[in-house]
C-alpha cells in the first residue's frame, strides 16, 4: 500500500511524497524509539517543569482544563484522527470534541500511573503506532503552505527548494516528518524566544545546498545549531540545557550518527 501526500505549495505548484505502508511504520517505531525509547511505559509522560501530559509516539500535548502555553496542544487532533478510521478508542476518550486532559497535574498524573484510566490509554496508545504516524505524515502535508505562507518572500523559494530535496529521499521524509512534530512548523509567534523561532521553518531556512545526497546531513547540523540557539535563548527559569543532549542525539539518528 502506497500513502501520497500532494503538497500545494506556493503559489500553484504542488509537491506529491509517496510512501509505502513499510515507510510509515518504520516512521513510527523510529519515533516511538526517539520519543519514548521504544517502550510502552514511555507513550505517557508529563516532564518535570511542564504544565501539559506528552503523549503517543511522538509525545503530542494534552493541556488540563483551563490551561493553555505557548506550545501547540495536539494529542485532541491525534484522537479525531485516529477515530475516524475505525480504531477502538478507550471509552472515556468517546465523550466527543476536544476534550481536556483529565490529570490537572504532574503529580496528579504520576499518582495515577498504574490506574485502569492510565493502562487503558498505554494500550490504545501500543495498538495505534500506524496510525500515530499517519498522523504525522498528514500534518507535513498542512506544514508547508504555512511555512511558505510565513517566510519572507525573499525566502521562500528557497525554503520550498530545501523542503523539496528533503522529500526526494525516504531518510529525508522520516526527517521532515519527525522534526514538524518534535519543534512544530515554526509558524506560530507564541514559540519564539527573543525573536527567534526553533521549527522546521527556521532549521529549511538556514540551509542553502543543492545536492540530494547531503541534504539530511545539512538539514541535521542545522538543526543542532536552531536548538542550541534556542536554548541560549530560552528564559532562564526554563533549564532549556537539560534537554539539549537528547535534542542533539535526536536530529544527529537523521544522518545516522
Amino acid at each position: 500500500m502506497l500513502i501520497t501526500l500532494t503538497i500545494p505549495l506556493w503559489p500553484h505548484i504542488t509537491c506529491a511524497i509517496t510512501l509505502s505502508h513499510a515507510d510509515v511504520q518504520r516512521i513510527g517505531k523510529r519515533t516511538w524509539q526517539n520519543e519514548c525509547n521504544g517502550t510502552i511505559f514511555g507513550l505517557t509522560a508529563w516532564n518535570e517543569g511542564e504544565d501539559f501530559a506528552s503523549l503517543g509516539i511522538r509525545h503530542f500535548i494534552w493541556y488540563p482544563k483551563g490551561r493553555r502555553g505557548p506550545f501547540e496542544e495536539s494529542f485532541p487532533k491525534v484522537v479525531g484522527f485516529i477515530s475516524k478510521r475505525s480504531a477502538k478508542l478507550p471509552t472515556w476518550l468517546l465523550r466527543g470534541g476536544e476534550q481536556p486532559c483529565p490529570w490537572n497535574s504532574r503529580a496528579e498524573f504520576l499518582r495515577a500511573q498504574h490506574t485502569a484510566e492510565m493502562n487503558q490509554l498505554r494500550q490504545f496508545l501500543a495498538d495505534t503506532i500506524d496510525l500515530q504516524a499517519e498522523f504525522l505524515i498528514a500534518r507535513l502535508e498542512g506544514a508547508l503552505p504555512k511555512m511558505l505562507a510565513e517566510a519572507a518572500p525573499a525566502d521562500r523559494a528557497n525554503v520550498q527548494q530545501q523542503f523539496e530535496r528533503l522529500a526526494r529521499t525516504p531518510q529525508g521524509c522520516y526527517a521532515l516528518v519527525d522534526y514538524v512534530n518534535f519543534k512544530g512548523e515554526g509558524v506560530l509567534r507564541t514559540e519564539r524566544y527573543q525573536g527567534q523561532g526553533w521549527g522546521l521553518l527556521q532549521v529549511l531556512e538556514s540551509m542553502h545546498g543543492t545536492s540530494d545526497t547531503t541534504a539530511v546531513d545539512e538539514f541535521s547540523g542545522a538543526a543542532k545549531a536552531i536548538l542550541t540557539r534556542r536554548v541560549h535563548n530560552a528564559p532562564v527559569a526554563r533549564h532549556e540545557s537539560r534537554w539539549l543532549a537528547g535534542w542533539i542525539r535526536r536530529v544527529s539518528s537523521y544522518s545516522g550518527r
